[in-house]
């Protein structure tokens, strides 16, 4: 493994390497914020397709 090290540069590849996986970190956090269900910030949207599809629905006797 040592020698994998003699053929790059350590501490440019740990840099290359945080810079990634935190750029990839920002990339999911924000498309989980995209969606409805995993907005942590927003809460689900009201969608009104689903709402009329819910009042539509008969109720039933008490």
């Amino acid at each position: 493994m040592h020698k994998v090290w003699l053929l790059f540069d350590p501490r440019r590849t740990l840099v290359a390497l945080f810079t990634f996986l935190f750029i990839l970190a920002l990339l999911i956090h924000f498309i989980l914020l995209s969606t409805d269900r995993f907005n942590w910030l927003d809460g689900p949207k009201n969608n009104k397709a689903a709402n009329a599809i819910t009042l539509a629905l008969p109720q039933l006797p008490a």
